[in-house]
């Protein structure tokens, strides 16, 4: 692990200690947790698990189902869906299994609550030798719901990728285990991720030089997910203005041959917000905004001819990237892309128009 990452992580633990890392990325199930020990605690990872530790079994799931969140507050209805998923209309409760990099039990005394569960297990992975530890590989190979948390995803990709935990996963989505991540988490879903490995990169900067050093781009962990080839996601898309930075992906992943910009997407989800993805059909949940509506809102993004301008120290040019948004309650074909009710953004010069959210 280099310097910064160890530099970074201790920063982060450093703002929870003085209370002052309660931005967004760590609301809801993101937080630090109920201040309880761990129920296991190794120098590589810590486990806290709230209920049984016995196997629930459930009947295994006939299809699989992936779960896209934007960050902040978490949405109810997509665990809901995600545990409905697992017990596969049995009485029998299921095991949900939470991984990150830091934190605690945040998501514990939440999933607990909602029914239907038996164990809430969330594994802590301090370090790289961590995601090769025997009791994380058994604990995600009998998960009956995989959840990915908020946090850093430059620490997923350095601490997971090419891991027996990786492979772990994989595996559980092969076997229609139900699967997500927010803020970080989502970050890492699709086959190319915004590693974040520097510092966080704004629209603006994006756009005024796609090969900033921010401009941090990786496709070494979670490849081969259902629905999500040639996709790369953001999230809090809307609360922080990040569709001018997702375009700026797009478009260096076009630049540097990671793939054709015609089998490139984006997916934009915003916070309070998930896109809850069965048979390749993404539905749009939210939260109860309090004024008798909901939140939620996704965007679905697909170039329609290649970027003009795309260099180092030089000002962005993408135009015609055809957009479908979709608030709660909305569907999506991720198979198929089609254009339902499109509208379109370009980026001119670096500048992002007209407004696109």
């Amino acid at each position: 692990m280099n310097r910064f990452l160890l530099a970074r992580r201790a920063f982060i633990a450093g703002l929870f200690c003085m209370g002052l890392a309660t931005g967004p990325a760590w609301a809801g199930g993101g937080s630090a947790g109920s201040g309880t020990q761990p129920t296991v605690s190794t120098k590589d990872y810590d486990l806290y698990r709230s209920g049984n530790a016995g196997d629930a079994l459930p009947p295994r799931p006939t299809s699989p189902m992936l779960v896209l969140m934007g960050g902040g507050i978490d949405v109810d209805d997509a665990f809901r869906a995600m545990i409905a998923k697992a017990r596969g209309g049995s009485a029998t409760q299921v095991d949900i299994v939470i991984l990150r990099t830091s934190g605690a039990d945040g998501y514990n005394a939440y999933l607990m609550a909602m029914g239907g569960v038996d164990s809430v297990e969330s594994i802590v992975i301090k370090t790289r030798a961590g995601a090769s530890a025997p009791q994380v590989l058994d604990l995600v190979a009998r998960a009956d719901v995989l959840f990915i948390a908020g946090g850093d995803q430059s620490t997923y990709i350095d601490d997971w990728a090419g891991t027996p935990l990786e492979a772990a996963v994989q595996a559980a989505v092969a076997r229609n285990v139900p699967f997500g991540g927010t803020s970080a988490g989502l970050s890492v879903l699709g086959q190319f991720d915004y590693s974040g490995a520097n510092k966080s990169v704004s629209s603006a900067q994006a756009m005024a030089n796609p090969y900033d050093r921010n401009v941090t781009l990786d496709r070494s962990l979670l490849n081969g997910l259902p629905w999500m080839a040639g996709v790369i996601t953001d999230a809090h898309l809307v609360t922080r203005d990040r569709m001018g930075r997702l375009v700026s992906f797009l478009a260096r992943l076009s630049a540097d041959g990671w793939a054709g910009w015609p089998q490139l997407r984006g997916i934009g989800v915003d916070e309070q917000t998930a896109v809850v993805v069965e048979g390749g059909i993404g539905t749009v949940m939210g939260n109860d905004d309090g004024l008798g509506g909901r939140t939620g809102r996704a965007y679905f993004l697909k170039p329609t001819m290649a970027p003009t301008t795309v260099q180092p120290k030089t000002p962005l040019t993408f135009r015609s990237l055809q957009v479908e948004k979709r608030t709660a309650g909305g569907r999506y074909d991720l198979v198929n892309w089609p254009t339902v009710s499109p509208y379109f953004i370009s980026v001119e010069a670096g500048v992002l128009m007209p407004y696109p959210y």
